[in-house]
């Protein structure tokens, strides 16, 4: 093997993974694409998995991944002319419990404003599809015709073929020894046989990911999880069958179970307890020259799960065990890989950690391919960016996540779902401490965040349900405590960034859709994409003149300073980035009283006319530095208060004690999310994102199409906006029971599904559901009568004028005027 001197992309491994990155790039018209393998195309975790392909994902965008995926091996074989041993009999999961129906049911309303077939059966139907189920405790399926297998060793060698007579280049046996990025952005890749300048790379190295990631000092979060499948010899009845099964997925016996020639394949995910992980190579490295081996199987290990198997498939009992597979499979914290560009190393891209690499090699070559292409990604996938874990994800945290999530692998996935493996991080909050036992913490982004307080009488502790649960009535209690006096609330986990510089205002202006800010003064603004879609929100104060502080929710914290950085660098823009994230407190404090305490603690004129509704300055509350900001997320009279997180416990009692005679409070993430929905405010990653464009979102206010700055998407925005909008985000009330929207239901009209909610809450105020929705033009105007799937059931809704309840700038606005606002 010979290697070229220079290379646009060199993509470092060869699993299907890699390959299909290869052939899509490729087949896309670039030239000079490289893959390097350092032992031959399908080493590693490809050539020993099971195969399994699936239309089913409990997520949203990565059901559009695996649709691309089985539609490329459906046509992959007629392409290249190599065939994959793809077999279609469909699948479908069992529910054998009540609270298993309700998912299916949750599942069913997330699936049906999708392209994908995914069909609710009774136990009569799934005994037709898979005659030999004992069908003692199955109450229902949920079905995916087309769902089945492929053989990943064909597959691969099929992606190959294709990716060589597009022009790609595949090279192994070639070990990449070390790499060094140059101060124009570009790499050497350094290997035995000569080093490759490259304009970019790829980490698509499976479980050797980590050794990549160190040469340039970075440590991805992924381990190798030991997973075993078994495969039986003929089996009479299965050999009598004149089609094939369908995939079975028992998922209170947390296995997958398949027809394999006249036999049976079936693989479990065992408990946390139970699952067995490499840890040795994480700390030692993978030994060197592991490529096409297996672990030593242990099948007392699985027991349990073979005698669920033989329970829920007894022609199991009687058959002979040929073939036990026990081989590694990469896992991350959270099970989703990691796709996409890094923050902090310029044109360096990864695809790692991935537990199910054959169902996702297809759609997630096409989906890096475009994007490293066009500059941004086709959709929306931030529950895959590789910058949502950073310095606080340590290898303990992986690996105490990597078992649970293993062992989760068949879980019921409720709506606000927590897992409690390997927190706290060390990334908590100055508050951690003193608020910990006092409420529900949530998981962002590595930080604890408050969800709701107890009270005496409440029933604490996390009740994950389909249904209203402990929280409903204590996150009311809430809601009323801001609205009619005042709380406070912890903050700090916003993404918290500085930009100073000569350019900065110049570099503002080019990144965000809205004006820059003066001195003094905060407003919220969008990054959007070239193609106008909205890529982050952010609330930017010039807080002197040429410094600026960016604010973003804690899940785009790295996600949007990269997108900040790379423009920086493209621009040649002489501007410093800080980024103040883990340094910085951040309390919020709301509600009518919110002046009259914080007045108490300053000399500073906090009356409106002197601070008013989005206006920044530096004070000193109670002789703690703080920067302080008129802004609330919800709605109400309220300041945001930035300070250093050592001073956090110090102002948080300080203002505890200043609000005494007005009743001051807590008040958790909950209760913001239905305080901003009643004044309905959009939130990123909801109502807008990389799905999205901000004149549908309802965002024009913040967009300025007429400013003289060339801001990114400008021109792409005047091109959508003279077309006209296909659809428009509505707001909806709904008459629900004893369950709330919470997004991603379909919204039905005259039988038809036409839309989607993106988020919902019960309101406290109009005692009833409301929700965000998108829905087709001519369906959007108000009072326009809709419905909403929740649960399996279609509730009425109706379009109503937004907002419900009036923020407080524009109600005392209203009152000056002497009109009397609705609140």
């Amino acid at each position: 093997t010979s290697c070229p001197y220079r290379a646009d992309t060199v993509i470092i491994g060869g699993g299907c993974v890699g390959v299909s990155l290869a052939y899509h790039l490729a087949k896309a018209g670039l030239k000079d694409v490289v893959l390097l393998e350092k032992s031959e195309l399908t080493a590693g975790s490809t050539w020993h998995a099971a195969g399994l392909t699936t239309y089913f994902h409990p997520g949203i965008n990565l059901k559009k991944i695996h649709a691309y995926s089985i539609k490329l091996y459906e046509k992959l074989e007629e392409e290249t002319g190599q065939a994959v041993g793809f077999h279609q009999p469909g699948s479908i999961r069992i529910a054998s419990t009540p609270t298993r129906v309700d998912e299916f049911k949750y599942q069913m309303t997330r699936a049906g404003w999708h392209p994908t077939e995914q069909y609710l059966i009774t136990p009569e139907k799934v005994q037709e599809l898979f005659p030999l189920l004992n069908m003692d405790k199955v109450l229902a399926g949920l079905y995916n015709p087309g769902d089945g297998h492929i053989d990943p060793y064909s597959l691969t060698m099929a992606l190959a073929a294709g990716a060589r007579k597009y022009g790609a280049q595949l090279n192994y046996p070639v070990q990449v020894t070390n790499l060094n990025s140059r101060s124009d952005g570009t790499w050497e890749v350094e290997t035995p046989l000569g080093i490759i300048q490259a304009k970019r790379i790829v980490n698509t190295a499976g479980f050797w990911a980590r050794e990549i990631g160190k040469m340039i000092g970075l440590q991805h979060p992924v381990i190798p999880v030991h997973h075993q499948y078994v495969v039986t010899s003929t089996v009479p009845e299965v050999k009598a069958l004149k089609t094939e099964l369908p995939v079975i997925r028992d998922l209170e016996g947390s296995y997958y179970l398949r027809q394999e020639r006249d036999g049976l394949l079936f693989g479990p995910y065992e408990s946390q307890e139970k699952m067995k992980l490499q840890d040795s190579w994480v700390t030692n490295g993978v030994p060197p020259g592991f490529g096409k081996e297996l672990f030593e199987s242990d099948l007392d290990r699985i027991m349990e799960y073979i005698e669920a198997a033989m329970e829920m498939v007894p022609v199991l009992k009687q058959a002979n065990i040929i073939n036990t597979v026990s081989g590694p499979i990469t896992y991350s914290p959270d099970i989703l890989p990691m796709v996409g560009p890094h923050q902090g190393v310029r044109n360096y891209w990864v695809a790692i950690g991935f537990g199910y690499g054959i169902i996702h090699a297809g759609g997630i070559g096409k989906y890096l391919s475009d994007w490293i292409l066009e500059g941004e990604p086709p959709f929306d996938l931030i529950e895959l960016d590789p910058n949502r874990y950073g310095k606080w994800t340590t290898t303990e945290y992986t690996a105490a996540k990597a078992r649970e999530s293993y062992g989760f692998n068949n879980i019921i996935i409720y709506p606000k779902e927590e897992r409690f493996a390997g927190r706290p991080t060390e990334r908590t909050s100055g508050l951690y401490d003193l608020l910990k036992t006092k409420c529900s913490m949530g998981f962002h982004a590595g930080w604890e965040q408050p969800h709701w307080f107890y009270k005496a009488g409440d029933e604490t502790g996390y009740k994950p349900s389909f249904r209203r649960t402990n929280w409903f009535d204590p996150v009311g209690r809430e809601y009323k405590q801001v609205m009619e006096k005042v709380g406070v609330i912890d903050l700090s986990p916003f993404g918290k960034f500085k930009v100073k510089g000569t350019d900065s205002v110049k570099l503002l202006d080019h990144l965000f859709a809205n004006v820059v800010p003066k001195v003094g003064s905060t407003n919220i603004s969008h990054m959007l994409t070239p193609r106008g879609k909205v890529y982050a929100e952010l609330t930017v104060s010039q807080l002197y003149p040429g410094e600026f502080m960016l604010v973003t929710g804690s899940g785009s914290e790295l996600h949007d300073l990269r997108w900040i950085e790379e423009e920086v660098v493209r621009g040649g823009y002489k501007v410093e980035i800080e980024n103040m994230t883990d340094e910085m407190g951040v309390l919020g404090v709301a509600g009518p009283y919110a002046r009259q305490v914080l007045q108490k603690l300053t000399s500073e004129d906090l009356s409106d006319e002197s601070f008013k509704f989005l206006q920044s300055r530096h004070l000193k509350l109670s002789d703690i530095a703080v920067t302080a900001i008129r802004i609330s997320y919800t709605g109400e009279l309220g300041w945001e208060l930035y300070h250093r997180k050592e001073d956090s416990v110090a102002l948080y009692n300080a203002i505890m004690d200043a609000g005494q005679k007005e009743g001051i409070d807590n008040f958790g993430t909950y209760a913001l999310n239905a305080l901003r929905l009643e004044k309905g405010f959009r939130a990123w990653g909801a109502e807008m994102n990389c799905d999205t464009n901000p004149l549908e979102a309802g965002l024009e206010y913040f967009v300025k199409l007429n400013k003289p700055a060339d801001f990114t998407g400008k021109k792409t925005l005047k091109q959508i906006k003279e077309e006209g909008l296909k659809r428009r985000l509505v707001y909806l009330t709904l008459e629900t029971d004893d369950v709330d929207p919470e997004g991603n239901e379909s919204v039905w009209h005259n039988g038809k599904v036409i839309g989607n909610t993106t988020s919902g809450s019960f309101s406290y105020s109009a005692k009833q559901s409301l929700a965000f929705a998108y829905v087709p033009i001519e369906l959007s105007k108000v009072g326009q009568k809709l419905e909403v799937e929740l649960l399996g059931k279609n509730y009425s809704a109706t379009i109503i004028q937004e907002p419900l309840v009036l923020t407080e700038p524009t109600r005392t606005r209203l009152q000056r005027k002497g009109q009397s606002p609705k609140i």
